[in-house]
């Protein structure tokens, strides 16, 4: 199957995008991992499809595969990229769009100066949303919130993980690391990430507070491994950094990939308000693929 796609990335987190408006590729898992490998296909963190509005008010659905073929909700750095692409395809004249995700509808904005502005909707605090089953751990308390103790394998049980734990549409597990370059984001982010309290999986954050206004992440995504940047994982920091009375409420996040800005009006108490995530989307090339037809 010969395949046409865009390569395109946000802040090093990198993307093959497919458009669908026309008709479906229906692709398999296989095939979803072979565009994203690294070796063999085009290499990518997530492949986006971009299909027709499936519903009045929206324009178009926005599909997300993991590298590991899996599609799940929501992609922040996916969600920018997305409405460069279809307008730099011709596919909408407009500068905001309405997109519908797995998770629920989202609004990128190009911006004058080329940076995308998200409404990332407002986080998901209910536990049996994000998902996450606290049973058997004892909460711990910080400031007006609370943190979960998570036992890892290799770790003494009187030295868990703390984690503050949300949804941006995608489950989140954020912690506070003092140094973010010694954290031990590919020993501990698979464990976490597949720990039984998080029956979806989870994404796994390493975040160190630089000042009120900025902080500096690594993420080890579900499904994908650590990637230069998350835009959700992103808004997840920040936010739980402002729950816990650490953050004020617009804060640059400071990747390997680039930098984020986040804003998020929501406070420590009031939770009532959408999550704003700012950042680059860049095209880096258009090409096509043999796709083999049974993987």
């Amino acid at each position: 199957m010969l395949v046409r796609f865009t390569k395109m990335q946000g802040a090093g987190n990198d993307f093959v995008m497919l458009n669908e408006t026309g008709s479906r590729l229906n692709l398999t898992p296989g095939q979803y991992r072979y565009l994203a490998d690294r070796h063999f296909g085009v290499g990518a963190d997530q492949i986006l499809s971009v299909r027709p509005s499936p519903e009045k008010g929206v324009d178009f659905e926005y599909v997300i595969h993991n590298a590991d073929g899996g599609e799940v909700e929501q992609c922040g750095n996916g969600a920018r990229c997305f409405v460069r692409f279809v307008r730099e395809q011709g596919l909408t004249d407009k500068d905001t769009v309405r997109v519908k995700t797995m998770s629920g509808v989202i609004e990128p904005r190009l911006q004058a100066d080329g940076r995308v502005t998200v409404d990332m909707g407002m986080p998901v605090f209910d536990l049996p949303r994000i998902p996450f089953d606290p049973a058997g751990l004892t909460p711990v308390i910080d400031g007006s919130w609370q943190k979960w103790p998570l036992a890892l394998e290799g770790r003494a049980p009187t030295a868990p993980v703390l984690v503050a734990v949300l949804s941006m549409g995608n489950p989140h597990a954020v912690q506070l690391v003092a140094d973010v370059d010694a954290a031990p984001v590919l020993q501990d982010g698979p464990l976490i990430e597949n720990h039984a309290c998080f029956p979806r999986r989870v994404n796994a954050g390493f975040m160190q507070v630089v000042s009120r206004n900025q902080v500096r992440l690594r993420v080890y995504e579900r499904g994908a491994g650590e990637t230069l940047a998350c835009g959700t994982g992103a808004c997840a920091a920040v936010v739980a950094g402002i729950r816990l009375g650490l953050l004020d409420a617009r804060v640059d996040v400071v990747t390997h990939g680039g930098t984020l800005t986040i804003e998020w009006q929501g406070g420590v108490n009031a939770c009532d308000a959408p999550v704003l995530m700012t950042g680059p989307a860049t095209t880096v090339f258009e090409a096509e693929i043999n796709v083999p037809d049974h993987l």
